[in-house]
């Protein structure tokens, strides 16, 4: 769970839309969306814990690609961001809406290379990974990893709803502009790396 909490709980772009769609959806969408973030951590703790150094190797050999597509889907999503208006209310959550917030965070987690490079680092550091083909333990471990990621968000997501009530759409229109400049930023960062 630690070591699911230590993925999660760095402030990146996935923790800056969390919190954007918390204040601007309801906790919902935050927790829905931190659940997405979760998931993918899961999938690479899956990868890391089962010793699956192929499909790793795979991902790691295509992290240009990966870092191109998830680069693109920030800038994309940080000027969205940037230009959406406050709702003058709270915005009525439906089920497709918060499909949506679980499928986009799911892919902007797995785009990201650099998730599979610290899990692996941080299991190989613990001597966790391959599980030296104890499948119970590794299982444990993933299942660890993924409700300590999810306990991140929800205790994130949670947090965040306390004090939704007091953000004016004035406060609500600084919070789009600044998220999409710093969301922007992250897509930004990850397409001028390809160029190095």
């Amino acid at each position: 769970m630690i070591i699911g909490i230590s993925i999660a709980a760095p402030v990146g772009p996935i923790g800056l839309l969390c919190v954007r769609r918390t204040l601007t959806q309801g906790r919902t969408a935050g927790m829905i969306s931190g659940l997405g973030a979760a998931t993918a951590d899961a999938i690479y703790g899956c990868i890391a814990g089962f010793g699956l150094t192929f499909i790793s190797s795979i991902l790691i050999s295509q992290q240009k690609n990966l870092r191109l597509i998830g680069g693109a889907f920030l800038c994309y999503l940080g000027i969205r961001t940037f230009l959406s208006k406050p709702a003058v209310q709270a915005v009525m959550v439906k089920g497709s809406s918060l499909i949506g917030d679980y499928i986009s965070t799911f892919f902007l987690t797995l785009t990201n290379p650099m998730t599979i490079l610290s899990f692996t680092a941080i299991f190989a550091g613990l001597g966790l990974v391959g599980a030296g083909g104890n499948y119970t333990s590794a299982s444990v471990l993933v299942l660890g990893v993924f409700i300590g990621s999810s306990s991140w968000w929800l205790i994130l997501s949670g947090s965040v709803s306390l004090f939704r009530k007091k953000f004016t759409l004035t406060g609500m229109q600084i919070v789009n502009r600044i998220s999409g400049i710093i969301i922007t930023g992250f897509g930004l960062f990850a397409l001028i790396s390809l160029i190095r």
